[in-house]
């Protein structure tokens, strides 16, 4: 098996997570936490592109703040090549960052650090699938099968179709409820969980021709970044430069190229509280709560304590969050609100 038909996964580990705050923090944020599972968000991605007979060794981008903790949660022994960005600056650079130090023609499967998968076969066939249409020249989205009128979530919508996909007709920004009921009563919206299955080198070229000066300055940081045993640091100055820019803005909505593979794999980005509860409790709106949690009398109700027991009597739709010394509730709906708090902008 060449190098360049394997997939080649790129774990991306920024953002801060501030919406999960207090359990998430700059210290130890959410792809490091083990919220559905004993193991972390993070582990969980690795688990899904375990396979050597499909996945080449995995690429992880991150600050230079969680090495620590990539290197701690990767397990003795593992084989993963890890980027250090010397700043924050979006999913587009990042992603070039990757795909510089790639073979031109490997297929990258890039893929958040903190979402939540149930299905993971499914989510493997539909990289696979992705990753024909890539070898033909398309630069794939993973479209999500909808399972509601979601506000939080962009959305794409379906062209013509092709073989093991569809065209993409277009990007669609975070739709309000109503325009959101629309695009779910049409069946032609997924939404855009930020998976993509791209060309090396067709990300680098559709960068230079959407983003230039993002393309020179990436080109820079890796001419004159240096490898260091598993670590690749980009040059700081040049890397620094760049103004930040998503890949969805930077290239999937400039590109001739774009299409999507539908799947329905139990996906959730876990983005709040409630979005949580979501994926521990599924349909049924039960309470999801620890065995130090006392409820009576209520209803979609979610606790996560670290210790202390948690008495409730006569709630619904609530979330409550116990860390450390840090005390969290809030409404299901006021879930998004939470990285806006004192405590999560101050930790």
């Amino acid at each position: 098996m060449t190098q360049t038909s394997l997939i080649h996964p790129v774990i991306l580990c920024g953002g801060s997570g501030t919406r999960l705050w207090p359990a998430s923090r700059k210290a130890c944020p959410k792809p490091f936490l083990p919220l559905t599972d004993e193991r972390t968000l993070f582990q969980q991605a690795l688990d899904r592109v375990a396979d050597p007979d499909t996945f080449a060794e995995p690429i992880v981008v991150a600050g230079k703040q969680h090495v620590d903790l990539i290197e701690g949660q990767s397990g003795a022994g593992a084989n993963i090549n890890l980027i250090v960005e010397p700043a924050a600056r979006n999913t587009a650079p990042a992603i070039g960052l990757a795909a510089a130090l790639l073979d031109p023609d490997a297929i990258m499967l890039v893929c958040p650090s903190d979402h939540h998968i149930a299905d993971a076969d499914a989510f493997r066939s539909a990289a696979k699938a992705g990753a024909a249409l890539a070898r033909q020249g398309y630069l794939v989205a993973l479209g999500i099968a909808p399972t509601g009128p979601e506000t939080g979530y962009g959305y794409i919508k379906r062209g013509d179709e092709l073989e093991g996909g569809f065209a993409i007709e277009r990007f669609v920004e975070k739709p309000n409820l109503e325009r959101a009921k629309e695009y779910l009563a049409s069946g032609s919206y997924s939404w855009n969980g930020g998976i993509f299955v791209m060309r090396a080198g067709q990300v680098l070229e559709e960068l230079e021709s959407h983003r230039e000066r993002i393309s020179q300055a990436l080109r820079r940081s890796v001419e004159m970044g240096r490898q260091v045993g598993s670590q690749f640091h980009p040059d700081a100055e040049a890397f620094s430069s760049i103004e930040g820019d998503s890949i969805d803005y930077a290239v999937m909505e400039n590109t001739g190229s774009a299409a999507m593979v539908p799947v329905d794999m139990g996906w959730s980005d876990i983005g709040t509280w409630s979005a949580l509860q979501d994926a521990l409790a599924g349909a049924d709106r039960s309470n999801t709560a620890p065995n130090n949690a006392d409820l009576v009398d209520c209803k979609n109700v979610l606790v996560v304590s670290d210790g202390p027991r948690v008495s409730a009597v006569g709630l619904e739709d609530i979330c409550i969050i116990v860390d450390g010394d840090e005390v969290l509730v809030t409404t299901r709906d006021g879930a998004q609100k939470v990285g806006k708090l004192p405590g999560a902008q101050d930790q």
